[in-house]
């Protein structure tokens, strides 16, 4: 697989098997993805791949603390801005309409909220899940750099015959999330990044994307 076509087939899926993905799989994947742009190569990221029994416990933990319509943690960082101005807001507004719908929840559902925290909350059903996170020393050129840093990641992942899928909602469990994985107070979390193959026989969708025209500029020959 190609770089254009790693980048063309990279998408968030919410829907994955159950079936494992082998370690030397993902040790493959990460110690490429060690060569990832990083300004002078500080290299801020600290990753924890959660898989097995932890996970199905970690999942149980918040699934649970979702169902009871627990607010979450206390955030460390804004998921978004607020308020959210347009063209932003139209976009987003848009792609959740078409996320949740493929999903079969409907925007009128009462239960809307706990289905949507549900889902999420059990990794799509992912066998494996990447918890990124960073020295809360660190600026916004550093989180700049776990954000390549995990576009990294995804792509290959996608060569490898991989999907994957990046919540931020895992920090409104950031609490949790620490216990399982044995962070420090020294750590912010950044996201969770879900990883597995997709289940096949699901609906499948691509979120549109605005023309290049709206967010590039050329300046110059």
């Amino acid at each position: 697989m190609d770089v254009y076509e790693a980048v063309d087939s990279r998408r968030a899926v919410r829907a994955f098997s159950d079936e494992p993905v082998p370690k030397e799989v993902l040790e493959r994947v990460l110690t490429a993805a060690m060569r990832a742009p990083s300004s002078g190569n500080l290299q801020p990221w600290h990753l924890y791949v959660v898989t097995g029994e932890p996970l199905a416990d970690l999942k149980r933990r918040t699934t649970a603390r979702a169902m009871a319509n627990d607010p979450g943690d206390e955030r460390e960082y804004p998921m978004y801005p607020e308020p959210l101005a347009p063209p932003y807001r139209d976009r987003f507004s848009a792609a959740a309409a078409q996320r949740y719908a493929v999903l079969g929840i409907e925007p009128d559902d009462p239960d809307r909220p706990q289905k949507i925290a549900a889902l999420n909350s059990a990794a799509f059903g992912a066998p494996v899940v990447l918890f990124c996170y960073l020295d809360r020393t660190m600026g916004p050129g550093q989180w700049g750099d776990a954000g390549m840093y995990l576009q990294t990641v995804m792509l290959l992942l996608r060569a490898e015959g991989l999907h994957s899928c990046p919540q931020v909602m895992w920090t409104m469990y950031r609490e949790t999330v620490s216990r399982t994985v044995g962070a420090d107070g020294e750590l912010v979390l950044y996201c969770g990044l879900s990883v597995g193959f997709e289940k096949e026989g699901v609906s499948r969708l691509r979120t549109g994307r605005a023309d290049m025209a709206e967010t590039v500029s050329f300046i110059g020959g």
